[in-house]
């Protein structure tokens, strides 16, 4: 069992495309994702907005509950949000929350691995305690049956961890083990998501991307030939873009442009726009009261009084 966790482990973190569809174009780049489907249109609802603030499955919740019920709980949210406890929440800690309650679901992961790696109950994970709860005797097993080698695997990961682990005592906070879980979502891990990237596309080890190299990972070709248009738009991606100086091939800072494209970010866009909607006394920040006030915008509710009637009073 732990061989196959570790064997799905490894290949989601590297990419391993073999199992696709020769024809189906594969994409690397990390881009920071839409924080609703809805259109965000607020002369005709706030569905976006309560998307955004609360994250699309809590904001469903939302929309069972009375104009009360809604307020309260909203009240207890904003608490959470005023991070220094001054009574105020800023743009600062808007745009935290919003980037929290759009990717909660990294933080659960992070919950869940966390219990099977702290086996102390210290508070703390240490690289030895990740190593034997997520390796085992899978180290006695040099060059598998499956073709893995756990040795090279796991140097990967010490890697990963140490770059983490930000103050060197190889002890990691869960702040650092979510780092080294989800190195794509922390600054200073950037480096090492492209390096890896690099790691799985450099097939001859020469420290770069070539043009057959980077066509090579996103498809493989058909018995006959034959490319998609896609792959021939590809190439030209390569040629006239991501290979920048025409060397022919990418180095480390062209292949960090490629998969870590610098985006549109939409949850500092949103939480400025939620307090222009919402700062009644033009102060730069929001009272609890101000935002307690706009409610509708932030988390809203769909029932009314009557409708409310109808679902709990047992004489209806």
């Amino acid at each position: 069992m732990m061989g196959l966790t570790k064997l799905i482990l490894y290949l989601t973190m590297c990419g391993v495309y073999a199992l696709s569809k020769p024809t189906e174009k594969k994409d690397r780049a990390i881009h920071e994702k839409e924080l609703s489907d809805k259109v965000h249109d607020d002369t005709e609802n706030f569905e976006y907005d309560h998307d955004a603030f609360l994250g699309a499955e809590e904001a469903k919740t939302f929309d069972q509950l009375t104009p009360e019920e809604s307020k309260e709980r909203l009240g207890k949210i904003v608490d959470k949000i005023d991070g220094d406890k001054d009574g105020f929440v800023t743009e600062e800690e808007l745009e935290k929350w919003i980037k929290f309650t759009q990717k909660r679901w990294i933080y659960e992961d992070v919950d869940r691995q966390w219990k099977g790696h702290d086996l102390d109950d210290d508070d703390l994970v240490t690289w030895e305690e990740y190593k034997n709860a997520t390796y085992g005797s899978l180290l006695d097993d040099v060059d598998s049956d499956d073709g893995y080698n756990y040795k090279q695997m796991m140097a990967r990961d010490e890697r990963r961890f140490k770059r983490a682990d930000q103050n060197g005592d190889l002890f990691a906070t869960k702040e650092e083990f979510t780092a080294f879980l989800h190195p794509e979502e922390y600054d200073h891990m950037k480096d090492i998501v492209v390096l890896e990237t690099m790691e799985d596309i450099d097939k001859n080890g020469d420290g770069f991307i070539d043009l057959e190299e980077y066509i090579g990972d996103m498809y493989t070709a058909d018995s006959d030939g034959h490319e998609p248009e896609w792959v021939k738009t590809e190439r030209e991606q390569f040629t006239e873009f991501r290979d920048r100086n025409k060397d022919g091939k990418m180095d480390k800072d062209e292949t960090k442009d490629w998969i870590l494209p610098a985006d549109y970010d939409h949850a500092e866009a949103e939480a400025r726009h939620l307090v222009y909607e919402s700062d009644e006394n033009q102060d730069g920040k929001l009272s609890k009261e101000e935002i307690i006030k706009k409610y509708d915008l932030f988390v809203g509710s769909q029932a009314t009084d009557f409708g409310e009637a109808l679902v709990r009073h047992d004489e209806f």
